[in-house]
């Protein structure tokens, strides 16, 4: 079940702060979810205790690209896509090992 809801981890530089200091964990989850399946999609994966989880929706943003073709400009126009986000707050003492989690799955 759990497949469906985490997409992915957002692994970046403030996200690796976060987990040191305030035990906070993000995801990109599919748009369907509400909090009560993210908490248990995480708890079962994970095999942790979940004690709050915030969620945001991302609209995709409007991006144009110039290139170059046989001297002439063209402008050409696109959207990046849209996805939820959620920030995961773990009890304390509990972790997430992103490397050895999906081993045994």
């Amino acid at each position: 079940m759990y497949q469906k809801i985490i997409i992915r981890p957002i692994l970046t530089e403030k996200m690796a702060i976060m987990q040191e200091r305030q035990n906070k964990y993000a995801f990109i989850v599919s748009a369907e979810s509400n909090k009560i399946q993210i908490k248990s999609a995480v708890e079962n994966k994970f095999d942790v205790s979940v004690s709050k989880v915030a969620t945001m929706n991302i609209d995709g943003k409007l991006k144009q690209m110039t290139t170059r073709s046989n001297g002439k400009s063209i402008r050409t126009q696109g959207k990046r896509s849209s996805y939820k986000k959620a920030i995961v707050t773990l009890v304390n003492g509990d972790a997430i090992d992103y490397v050895n989690s999906g081993a045994e799955d």
